[in-house]
Formats: structure tokens, C-alpha cells, sequence
């Protein structure tokens, strides 16, 4: 018999109103927990002990709360609803466009969907076996699928309307599951036979932002309002803390509490006046903001405290030696057919095995092509290193970043230097000039004082032309190369 349970209670979009969440913790609480975590998509996580648990799930199913016991068959739905407003991108797309979205789906899906901001870098965009990023057009998503137990993904043909997002992913998740559709035409056939829906053509492609993980900790002011995030070293957060926030977000009329996929909470439209009670909330309950910008770029397995104390081996070796990871994040997975989101990632494997049991591991590091960690082509950078041998391997690799970025960004100047230049030489033109007064003869202005027709070639002036300005004859005019930058030309 196991002695604890692993339970997770999805958050659909990352979104928990805080009456919702305080239910939870309180059952939870009841139930002799005492701290619970978040996941990387989005949901809540808690260990029980087997001889509370029944008393748990009882609380649960008394307040119609959907959970799952050791078992992942519902993956949440992600959604990059967290940081809308607090990281601004200037799109269509709002608070009441995410919730359209979620109220959509009747069902909860058994694969992983995305609903995510193409303008925005905060959440992974194609993790997900469904993924909708939001296009130019308002109110329309692309949509990127990738077939179950596949690294392939694939764009649909239209885009897809707001409103009908949830009823096309019903679909597509059941012509997926069914084990007929094993490539891309079979899908997009078997679909257009069972649902028609709004669409429009895409008439662009998506475009990207490159990656730059946002600073997500603390307290942050943006319009009239502040928003805190929160982020655990541990990735543990007490419950007792967590009922105060569900109770001050209650007393204030904050609306929502908002998980991210880094295992963080993300609160917004604290106001003013109550800012000096949620500063003594983290006082009383000793909890520390505004970590290292390395330190919060990294994302572990759920349910792994292996993964975490490893993540944490490393942060202590990059402080230490002062290492630059701006640009990077990073994923470290320890079990097989897990999945974690980053630029770099840190595959842990046995080296030997006897039956089931694993001896020796090592790890191997890889990196997303271009360091993008949206890409899903891997590069295998170092394999079978031992553990005392990683972090110095891993600082290897951002050093190579490092240098790719500053190669890239040369290349970039030199190129626009070469365009600069190619300018300039379109720019300059051949006139002659007077050594004696330094007036110019323009062939594309002429003389009109000595009557020369404008688009006379100097060599067609007659040998009598002179200076109109003191006489000088045509022999004494010498050709000077002109850049328009330096003469006025007449209006």
C-alpha cells in the first residue's frame, strides 16, 4: 500500500477565483496537508497521506471539485491568461477574450491544449497537442496540432474563431484518440467531416517574439494597480499562507489568483491602499520576493524534489561564478516520457540497470535550435556526464549562447554598416566646382544665368562657359564627388 497519494486539481487557463481556491486548501488543510505546489501546466499539486485521504476526497466530491489521484489523464489547459495586462503586447486580445476561450470547452480534454498570445513569451507556445496562438485578426487563432506521441507540429489551414475554439477541439481530440488519424491529411479529412465552423484564410504567418523571460516576482506596478508574484525556491507553498492571500483577495475584491507555468503565482489589481496588507502578509508568513532573474527561469517535473534540489545545485554554481544566462531558460527532466519547457535541457538517465532498478545515473545536456525553447528540434550538446561534472559543462553551453548572440548581433551591424555604405554610394554624385569662388555646376540644375537647360553633362558646356560667379573659365573647374547630405538642392 502506498503511503501517500499524489493529487492534482487542474485550473483551467492557470485562472482560480479565490472563493474556489480557498475551498481547496481548506479541504486540503482538514486533511493534515500542510503545503501544496503548482504545476508547469497550471495545476494544483498536494501530497496526502493515505490514511487522510479518504476524508479528502470526500471534502472534494461534497464541493463537485474534479481531481485526479496519482494519474494524469485530464493535462490542464495552459493559457498565457498570467501575464495579460501585467506584460503588456498591445494586441486584440484581453481578459474577457481568455475567458470566451475557456467557457467554450463542455468537456475536459484528455490531450494538452495551449491558448496562448503570439506577442508574448512568458508561456510556451507548442507544448501542447493543441496549440492556439492568436493571430492579427481579431477574435482569430492559428492553429498548431501535434499528434499524440509525436515531436512534429503542424499548422491548420484557417483560422479559427474565438467562439468555436472549444467545439474544434473536441473534435480533433476525438479523431486523434480514436487511432485513425495518423498523419496530418487524415486528421484534416476526418474533421471537415464531422463539424463545420467560423473561420477566415490566415493571409500572414506567425511571427514570433524571440525569447525574453520576463521578470515575474515581486511586487510590480503597471496602469494604477500593482501585481505580485510569488515564487518558492522549495516550489512548496504553505497553506496557511495561501488562505490568508484567498481571504485578503476576498476582503479587496481581487478577482483572481493566477498559476504560472514556472510554478509561481501571478495576483494583479492589487490597488493603492491596500498594498501595505499584502506587504505584511508576506512579513507574517516570512515569505521572500524579488530572487535572482536566473533562479526563476527554470522549470522542473511535477512531483519531482529530485529535480528541484538539482535546479537549485546549479543556481548556487552559476552565483558563484557570475555566470550570464539572460536569454536562456531551463528544463530539467528526470523521467522518460515527461516534458519540460526550455532552451537548455537536462536529461537525467541510468547508466546501468538490474531489472527495474536504476544504478549510476548520468546526464545528458541539449539545446533547442537557436536556443529557442519554443523549438522542438534538440541538439545533443554533452552526453553521460556525471553530476559533479554538469554545472560546468552547463556553463559551457551558455557560454556558447553567449557567444552565438554577440556573432549574431555583429553580423547584424556589419550588415547594416554594408547597407549604410551601399546608401551612401547612391548618394553621391559628380559635379564640377570653381577652385577660385567653390561654386558648382550641377548637370541636373544646368545654369539658368547663363542660360544652360537643366540636364546638361558638364562636357557638353561650350568652351566659352564661364564662372557666373567671378569669370573663372571652364578649364580651372575641377570634379568633386557631392553627397546630397552636404548641398541644399533647390526647391
Amino acid at each position: 500500500m502506498r503511503d501517500y497519494y499524489n493529487i492534482k486539481i487542474n485550473l483551467p487557463g492557470g485562472i482560480a477565483s479565490p472563493g474556489y481556491l480557498k475551498d481547496i486548501l481548506s479541504a486540503a488543510w482538514e486533511a493534515n496537508v500542510r503545503k501544496v505546489r503548482f504545476g508547469a501546466r497550471q495545476q494544483l499539486l498536494m501530497t496526502v497521506h493515505y490514511e487522510d485521504m479518504r476524508f479528502l476526497e470526500s471534502d472534494l466530491k461534497n464541493l463537485g471539485i474534479f481531481y485526479e489521484v496519482n494519474t494524469d489523464r485530464s493535462p490542464n489547459i495552459v493559457s498565457s491568461y498570467c501575464g495579460e495586462e501585467v506584460f503588456r503586447t498591445g494586441q486584440w486580445l484581453n481578459a474577457s477574450e481568455y475567458h470566451s476561450v475557456l467557457d467554450s470547452f463542455d468537456f475536459d480534454p484528455q490531450l494538452k491544449v495551449n491558448i496562448s498570445d503570439s506577442n508574448q513569451s512568458f508561456t510556451p507556445f507548442f507544448t501542447g497537442n493543441l496549440n492556439f496562438i492568436s493571430s492579427p485578426e481579431p477574435h482569430f487563432w492559428y492553429l498548431y496540432v501535434r499528434l499524440k506521441q509525436t515531436n512534429t507540429v503542424f499548422k491548420w489551414d484557417n483560422l479559427i474563431y474565438t467562439n468555436e475554439i472549444g467545439r474544434l477541439a473536441k473534435v480533433l481530440e476525438e479523431c486523434m484518440l480514436s487511432g485513425e488519424c495518423i498523419d496530418e491529411q487524415a486528421l484534416k479529412t476526418a474533421v471537415e467531416e464531422r463539424i463545420s465552423y467560423v473561420f477566415q484564410p490566415a493571409t500572414q504567418d506567425l511571427e514570433l517574439p524571440s525569447f525574453t523571460l520576463p521578470y515575474y516576482e515581486g511586487f510590480n506596478r503597471y496602469e494604477s494597480r500593482t501585481w505580485l508574484g510569488l515564487y518558492r525556491r522549495d516550489e512548496e507553498f504553505p497553506i496557511e499562507f495561501l488562505l490568508d492571500i484567498c481571504l485578503l483577495c476576498l476582503k479587496t475584491r481581487v478577482g483572481e489568483i493566477c498559476a504560472t507555468p514556472w510554478k509561481s503565482l501571478v495576483i494583479k489589481g492589487i490597488e493603492d491602499q491596500h498594498r501595505e496588507a499584502w506587504s505584511n502578509i508576506l512579513g507574517n508568513h516570512n515569505i521572500n520576493v524579488r530572487h535572482a532573474a536566473n533562479e526563476l527561469a527554470w522549470q522542473t517535473e511535477d512531483h519531482n524534489a529530485d529535480g528541484a534540489e538539482l535546479k537549485n545545485q546549479l543556481i548556487r554554481y552559476f552565483s558563484k561564478n557570475d555566470t550570464r544566462t539572460f536569454g536562456l531558460c531551463f528544463g530539467i527532466q528526470t523521467r522518460a516520457k515527461s516534458e519540460v519547457f526550455g532552451s537548455i535541457l537536462i536529461r537525467k538517465r541510468p547508466l546501468l540497470r538490474i531489472g527495474e532498478l536504476p544504478l549510476f545515473s548520468v546526464y545528458d545536456l541539449y539545446y533547442t535550435e537557436n536556443f529557442n525553447p519554443n523549438s522542438r528540434n534538440q541538439l545533443l550538446f554533452e552526453k553521460g556526464l556525471f553530476k559533479i561534472h554538469l554545472p560546468a559543462q552547463l556553463e559551457r553551453l551558455c557560454r556558447r549562447f553567449n557567444n552565438q548572440r554577440s556573432k549574431e548581433s555583429l553580423k547584424t551591424v556589419l550588415l547594416s554598416e554594408q547597407d549604410d555604405a551601399k546608401t551612401a554610394v547612391k548618394l553621391v554624385k559628380l559635379v564640377h566646382q570653381c577652385p577660385d569662388c567653390l561654386t558648382v555646376y550641377d548637370a541636373e540644375y544646368g545654369d539658368i544665368l547663363s542660360a544652360i537647360p537643366p540636364g546638361t553633362a558638364f562636357e557638353d558646356l561650350p568652351a566659352s562657359y564661364c564662372c557666373p560667379t567671378c569669370d573663372g573659365e571652364k578649364a580651372i573647374f575641377l570634379p568633386v564627388e557631392l553627397s546630397k547630405s552636404t548641398y541644399s538642392e533647390p526647391a
